[in-house]
């Protein structure tokens, strides 16, 4: 496989991600104000299963340091494609890049710490069904 390939998959990889950190945070956004309009679907068990355990693995990787698999998936592939990687975590890198904003890992696992809770406490405030 040539580089192009490499950097075409690291790029379908960093789209994937992105929507994943769309998804957690406009679910929760979705969620509450889903409960204030009444709308059925943000009740839906699975759409707010899928939605804990996405929070759940990045708290979790938060607490441990460790890296999100994807971002280190992409980073083996943009090193194949001969492209640079980045350090940090994909959030800590786009929000740097986007944002100019640089913060230490401590941050970054409180906000994600405080996440999570606002995710958990939407379970009690708008119960799922089935």
């Amino acid at each position: 496989m040539n580089a192009q390939w490499f950097q075409i998959l690291a790029d379908l990889l960093l789209v994937f991600h992105t929507l994943l950190v769309v998804f957690v945070i406009f679910g929760l956004v979705a969620t509450l104000v889903g409960y204030f309009r009444q709308w059925n679907w943000v009740r839906n068990l699975w759409f707010r299963l899928s939605h804990l355990v996405v929070i759940g693995i990045v708290v979790l990787q938060a607490w441990l340091g460790v890296l999100c698999p994807l971002t280190i998936w992409e980073m083996e592939l943009r090193a194949k494609a001969g492209q640079g990687g980045y350090e940090g975590s994909f959030i800590q890198h786009w929000l740097e890049t986007i944002l100019y904003y640089n913060a230490p890992d401590w941050v970054f696992i409180l906000v994600y710490t405080l996440f999570g809770t606002l995710v958990v406490a939407s379970w009690f405030l708008v119960k799922p069904r089935r």
